[in-house]
């Protein structure tokens, strides 16, 4: 570094003092490598020369020359994020143009660049010199070779449009499968992949079982890698274990969300996950859009965590079509659901507040007015059992005319996992099925006729006969292929 005249520097405009006390920074700093000389055989933690935690073997990418998608299927804090930062920082030394996927900007921002897992901090312990240009939605640092330099590109799933053009040597996408324009998303990109010799993609994700995901898996050029939460343990903080773990360990949901597994229907439920999935909305749709919209509440009969959640669910209507717009469900106190159901009917600009009266009517009533006198509330009594309630809902579903404006990860749940006569039904999707009768007009209050020559739904031997739907294609196991066991050295 030349010889600096600190009387000069003094003179300097901030942004140039803060470059340089960067680089002076960086110069003090260690280089730390991700990539060990273990390889594949490495379990991350420190060791030789390596006194620091770094990439375990399936931290790596795929070993052999014939892969095009690297999937990582991981657990949540499984390390992910790292993975993919890494990936491209080592990828930026060779070749010009990589790009990023996000589900949203501020995803993109907060963890994939941003965040203590993210490209920065991924370029600073490699003592790399990057630029970051949030207006430009782009990364750039000196080449090397050939390449004056290389630039990281931003794009997001909200925006497939905009990944129309851009040529691609490399792409790492982050949970593309929490993304409901994942089909456009990926094509756009598939059609940009095709600067250099060898461009390939890597995805990061939870994964859920979409249509999308599974056929990825199947997919020759793919290699799939599923990785738990417990494979980055030491590395999560203690609150996370305590409220994550203790959440999801143990439930058929934690083989998603802790192991990174794709989950199949359970036979005999009303739901399954290509009714929800399949049509999750696409366009990106609020409150404003709505023509009606109601706050519909399941109270729980005590406010002790180890009862059951007071379901609340926003649901509004559009023409025909059906929008679960959002989940605050929780254990609450009685005056704590009341005081929620309220925020949420200001927070989305609702007509209406529904509740069952079966159980405890004049006292749910009471609640909700002891927090707020005013406000239009509807006490809904019932005269059909549960099942018979959900099974019209079930079949808004299957005619396509509910649609979820993102992924609620508890209520979906519970909606794929309810198999009537075995449970009683969930909190949150009584609230739902509350919700949904409240808006559909068409939904009548007795007996359901039933249509001849309708078709039988497999795992539902009622609902075909009473709706006369066709049941959905079945989808196939997920089948994992393995990495190779060949260790190339990078750093």
């Amino acid at each position: 570094m030349p010889e600096l005249n600190l009387d000069d520097w003094k003179n300097w405009d901030p942004k140039s003092k803060e470059k340089l006390l960067r680089m002076v920074e960086m110069e003090r700093q260690e280089r730390k490598v991700w990539y060990c000389r273990k390889g594949r055989s490495c379990d991350g933690m420190p060791h030789d020369e390596y006194d620091y935690r770094h990439a375990r073997g399936d931290q790596w990418p795929p070993g052999d020359a014939e892969w095009l998608v690297w999937l990582q299927k991981g657990g949540r804090g499984s390390g992910k994020t790292r993975c993919g930062s890494e990936w491209i920082r080592k990828l930026s030394e060779n070749i010009a143009y990589t790009s990023i996927i996000g589900p949203t900007l501020p995803h993109v921002r907060d963890i994939m660049v941003e965040g203590e897992s993210g490209l920065l901090a991924a370029f600073e312990n490699a003592k790399m010199n990057a630029l970051w240009e949030p207006s430009k939605r782009r990364i750039t640092l000196p080449g090397k070779g050939r390449y004056k330099e290389h630039r990281i590109q931003c794009f997001t799933g909200e925006e497939p449009d905009r990944l129309r053009g851009p040529n691609h040597g490399a792409v790492w996408l982050d949970e593309p499968a929490h993304m409901p324009m994942i089909e456009s998303v990926w094509d756009m990109m598939m059609m940009g992949l095709r600067f250099g010799k060898r461009p390939t993609v890597l995805c990061t994700t939870t994964p859920l079982p979409t249509k999308w995901l599974k056929e990825l898996i199947e997919t020759p050029t793919t290699r799939a890698v599923t990785v738990s939460t417990y494979a980055n343990i030491d590395n999560l903080a203690p609150t996370f274990r305590n409220v994550v773990l203790s959440k999801y360990e143990g439930t058929r949901l934690g083989l998603q969300e802790l192991y990174g597994e794709v989950l199949d229907d359970i036979e005999g439920a009303l739901w399954t996950w290509s009714m929800i999935e399949d049509n999750r909305s696409i366009e990106p749709i609020t409150h404003k859009d709505m023509d009606r919209i109601v706050v519909s509440i399941d109270p729980a009969g005590t406010s002790s965590k180890k009862r059951d959640e007071t379901g609340i669910v926003v649901i509004g209507i559009k023409g025909d079509h059906f929008y679960v717009l959002a989940d605050h469900s929780g254990h609450y106190t009685p005056d704590g659901w009341a005081t929620e159901a309220w925020r949420a009917y200001d927070l989305y600009e609702a007509d209406l507040i529904v509740a069952e009266k079966n159980y405890g009517g004049e006292m749910v009533l009471s609640t909700l007015r002891n927090v707020r006198k005013d406000g239009k509330v509807d006490l809904v009594h019932s005269r059909r059992g549960k099942v018979l309630r959900a099974e019209p809902i079930v079949g808004l579903y299957e005619q396509e005319r509910v649609h979820h404006v993102r992924a609620f990860v508890e209520l979906e749940q519970q909606m794929t996992e309810w198999v009537p006569d075995m449970h009683d039904s969930p909190d949150r999707v009584d609230a739902l099925v509350h919700g949904i009768t409240a808006l559909n007009t068409k939904i009548g209050p007795a007996e359901i006729a039933v249509p001849h020559g309708s078709l039988r739904a497999v795992g539902r031997p009622t609902l075909g006969k009473i709706f006369g739907y066709r049941p959905r294609k079945g989808q196939e196991h997920d089948k994992v292929r393995e990495q190779s066991p060949t260790q190339p050295v990078l750093s």
